[in-house]
């Protein structure tokens, strides 16, 4: 726990947000005259045991459970990024989820901009795997002339992508399942998530890779078969990254080799100089 800067934080939101927005009235005599909430009030808003509050803002109060901090940051409307350095400074670590449901379903539209200066596909999806951003190298990934309105959804189910993602079942299915799974961990409430779940576990064989399981979280730096409709089989070696503002949202380019794969062996990590 950084008990200084978790401290800083704290007393800085609650310093700009008025009793009277809640209900409370500010004391005319003598007595607190510090701005924002009290401590107490804070325990009163969120239905907790006098002196909790206090607990977490002096720093003495070690591994808060993380359904706290959730309280603590929607109470004094934290943003995304302010919500995960709440959690760094209480818990050395970075939050299970998004602080509000509808986080991650937008980036800002600079990021088209960016996508069409790309030579690579290159596509920005939302937290949901909707498509958000592609440029036209990506659009040329598709038989039908048209990207899917969500990458998950196609991946997954749609027979075309069985024609496209080569070995489908080997190389592709056991790799992207887990994400939907690690996906639905932190968004366990997303509706397009859940459907997409549902269908999996519809189709019969889909069902029985989704139940097999699997470790993969993210597909940065694989290197899987791909029959492009234009280009021919080869190899697509996949860079992922992710809008910082945008939690669960993220970016994709993919590298695209034509012809067999070890003819294009696996280039060495970048260091700094």
């Amino acid at each position: 726990m950084n008990k200084k800067a978790l401290r800083a934080l704290l007393r800085e939101r609650r310093a700009l947000i008025a009793p009277e927005s809640h209900g409370f009235q500010r004391p005319t005599g003598q007595g607190r005259r510090a701005p924002g909430l009290s401590q107490h009030q804070v325990d009163q808003l969120l239905h907790r045991t006098l002196g909790t509050y206090h607990r977490l803002e002096s720093g003495s109060y070690p591994s808060p459970p993380t359904d706290l901090l959730r309280d603590v940051a929607r109470l004094f409307g934290l943003n995304e990024q302010e919500w995960v350095l709440l959690c760094r400074y209480a818990l050395l670590q970075d939050p299970p989820g998004p602080l509000y449901d509808s986080s991650g379903k937008e980036v800002p539209g600079i990021w088209q901009e960016a996508v069409n200066g790309m030579r690579h596909m290159a596509y920005v999806t939302d937290a949901s795997w909707d498509l958000l951003a592609w440029n036209r190298e990506f659009v040329e990934l598709f038989p039908s002339g048209r990207p899917p309105g969500n990458t998950m959804r196609w991946m997954l189910l749609e027979p075309e992508a069985r024609v496209v993602l080569k070995d489908w079942r080997n190389s592709w299915a056991p790799l992207v399942m887990p994400q939907l799974r690690a996906a639905l961990a932190s968004r366990p409430d997303d509706d397009t998530l859940r459907q997409i779940e549902k269908e999996v576990l519809s189709d019969p064989v889909s069902a029985a890779l989704y139940e097999a399981g699997g470790a993969a979280v993210h597909p940065d730096g694989d290197e899987r078969p791909l029959l492009h409709p234009h280009r021919g089989s080869g190899w697509a070696t996949m860079c992922a990254a992710q809008p910082l503002t945008t939690p669960g949202a993220r970016l994709m380019i993919l590298v695209f080799h034509h012809g067999v794969r070890n003819t294009h062996p696996r280039m060495p990590a970048l260091q700094a100089k």
